[in-house]
């Protein structure tokens, strides 16, 4: 009589059991899944309110199977341990994060599915301790129009030579008018305004002068592009354990601002009511808004990152700080702000980190952002930010 293998994922009734943490571990839980169910699916939505609630260019979500919810594992507990918001009256869910680091853990719904009595859950599944393509599997990019706008779907159309599928409804009246304001507006000033979502943290950053350039330190972080060789701020995407876990997405797009370019001066806390630090490291210390969650600063405690003495309140001591370009509100409506932002497209920061934990994802937006920059602009941009 022939032999049959049975592996775990074949046998009726098997469960898979997956665990979450954020950075700081004050949050922790696990699902536990039907095999069958394996891999999940996962999304990543480009809208604005995932945006500007997370910092960066996108969230990775997958919705859960029908009456499975999160288990969390003492001490960690969703009534203390983390921080909700509803983005609006109209919002059909609840967005959570950790209350120490800002980790964004996914969203639960407002009311219950009718057919379990359970609220269902939405995960963001950078916070996974796994995720291979057995596990999850991102298949669709949603609210990413338009297509030919440079962003994080633009860079990514590929994983593991799999298409990605693109899902856009049409806009709502509310959104075109919008639109047709932010291109009215465009050019009216020299400073990009950027906030999360609640407004809480509200900021602008002041275009890069020529006084600036000058001086060696702060030229690092400046670049001149385009065919009028314009002055832009360097912006990069980081794939690095410490940025995908404090923020709950799987790439984080910074850009590199002295202290004194950004207005107000007094942002940075202890000023800021809503922001709130986490230090990730001996030497770095994070920054989120404490209502909405969205990841707004990263400061590094280093001589490369101190820049000289320039005007508008430069000196001795002021230095230069990562600002999460998720929070941007480009006059163009262009998640890659690219009137502002020179963009470095032949190099991830936190690469091989990235490598270790979604290979597929690394590998595919590496080399869609190669390939961008190549069409776009002719070439492979692989300059140094010091200290990335």
């Amino acid at each position: 009589m022939a032999a049959y293998l049975h592996l775990p994922h074949q046998l009726a009734g098997a469960n898979k059991t997956l665990t979450a943490k954020c950075h700081c571990k004050s949050v922790q839980y696990t699902i536990t899944v039907p095999t069958s169910a394996l891999p999940l699916p996962v999304h990543l939505c480009h809208c604005s309110v995932c945006r500007y609630t997370h910092g960066t260019l996108s969230s990775v979500h997958a919705p859960l199977p029908k009456g499975i919810e999160p288990s969390f594992v003492p001490p960690s507990v969703l009534e203390s341990s983390v921080t909700g918001y509803v983005h609006s009256a109209q919002a059909t869910s609840e967005r959570y994060f950790c209350s120490t680091c800002g980790c964004h853990i996914g969203d639960r719904s407002l009311k219950p599915d009718p057919d379990t009595g359970r609220p269902h859950w939405c995960v963001a599944t950078s916070v996974f301790t796994v995720h291979d393509e057995d596990t999850f599997q991102i298949r669709s990019h949603i609210f990413s129009a338009p297509e030919t706008e440079p962003n994080l779907a633009t860079w990514l159309p590929v994983i593991n030579s799999r298409p990605i599928h693109h899902w856009n409804p049409p806009p709502r009246p509310q959104q075109q008018q919008q639109q047709q304001n932010a291109d009215r507006d465009r050019d009216r000033d020299d400073k990009p305004p950027s906030a999360c979502h609640c407004g809480g943290v509200c900021f602008a950053i002041v275009a890069p002068s020529e006084t600036e350039a000058a001086d060696p330190l702060a030229a690092r972080f400046l670049r001149r592009a385009g065919s009028s060789l314009t002055l832009k701020r360097v912006a990069c995407l980081c794939l690095c354990r410490d940025c995908r876990l404090v923020s709950g997405a799987h790439a984080v797009a910074w850009t590199f601002v002295p202290r004194s370019r950004i207005r107000p001066p007094t942002l940075l806390p202890p000023s800021a009511t809503t922001l709130r630090t986490y230090r990730s490291s001996d030497k770095v210390t994070r920054a989120f808004c404490g209502v909405c969650g969205a990841t707004v600063f990263y400061a590094l405690d280093d001589d490369e990152r101190t820049a000289g003495a320039w005007g508008n309140g430069g000196g001795e001591g002021d230095w230069v700080v990562d600002v999460a370009v998720g929070l941007l509100m480009d006059p163009r409506g262009t998640v890659a702000a690219e009137d502002w932002l020179a963009w470095r497209t032949g190099r991830l920061a936190g690469m091989e980190s990235g490598l270790d934990y979604d290979k597929g994802f690394a590998e595919g937006l590496a080399e869609g952002l190669k390939n961008w920059g190549l069409k776009t602009h002719g070439e492979i941009t692989t300059f140094h930010i010091p200290q990335d």
